[in-house]
């Protein structure tokens, strides 16, 4: 139970750290004038949000009596992190699958998809939890710490509180089914379910139906 209670919370603090990001991308959108981001100025700010997004994870596996890591805490924290960070890593797969099996015309230059980027960021991500569970200091800075602050009055909150705590809960369904997957996965082979897989086909049958169509037009 205590395990169900941690991934919800994790949840509800994602969610909310996700807003709070957003109100800050929206700004910086504002300022550049919707002026279109480089590859390197993407990686470079979902760098930055990631850094933050651990750092506060971290602060919230910290126990609030004693100010102590909570070596619990940390594990499932230090899990649900990663699977965070690749099923975030998977859509972006799928969506470049996507465009290239719909005939969308996007080269991979032309997106802002790179592989080696992406997975360098959470092993970087992943690397600076590490780092806090020996120094747990550099954690506290001013910018994390009003994240962390920011977070609990928005939970305390009455109706938007209610809400991430609704996408708390869904958040904990997600992960639990995700951790299930690559157990199974782990054991057997093959996840639960093989998305990719799925829409390759459904794709792949839809193109072909779309050329017969195509031939019968012209024919």
């Amino acid at each position: 139970m205590e395990l169900m209670n941690q991934i919800f919370r994790l949840g509800v603090v994602f969610a909310i750290f996700g807003f709070i990001w957003g109100i800050f991308e929206l700004g910086l959108n504002l300022l550049s004038g919707g002026r279109t981001r480089t590859i390197s100025e993407i990686y470079f700010i979902k760098a930055i949000k990631y850094l933050f997004l651990v750092d506060v994870t971290f602060l919230f596996c910290l126990d609030d009596a004693q100010n102590l890591i909570s070596t619990f805490n940390i594990v499932i924290a230090g899990l649900v992190l990663l699977t965070y960070f690749v099923g975030k890593l998977q859509n972006q797969q799928n969506k470049m699958a996507m465009f290239q099996m719909m005939g969308a015309g996007i080269t991979p230059k032309q997106t802002t998809f790179n592989m080696r980027v992406e997975i360098g960021v959470i092993v970087l991500a992943i690397g600076v939890f590490s780092l806090f569970i020996f120094y747990p200091d550099i954690a506290k800075n001013p910018i994390s710490i009003w994240f962390h602050e920011s977070i609990i009055n928005i939970e305390d909150t009455p109706v938007f509180g209610f809400i991430f705590k609704v996408i708390g809960f869904f958040f904990l369904v997600s992960m639990i089914f995700k951790m299930l997957n690559g157990f199974n996965y782990l054991i057997s082979g093959k996840p639960f379910v093989q998305a990719s897989s799925s829409f390759q086909s459904f794709t792949k049958n839809k193109k072909d139906d779309e050329f017969d169509d195509y031939e019968e037009l012209d024919n």
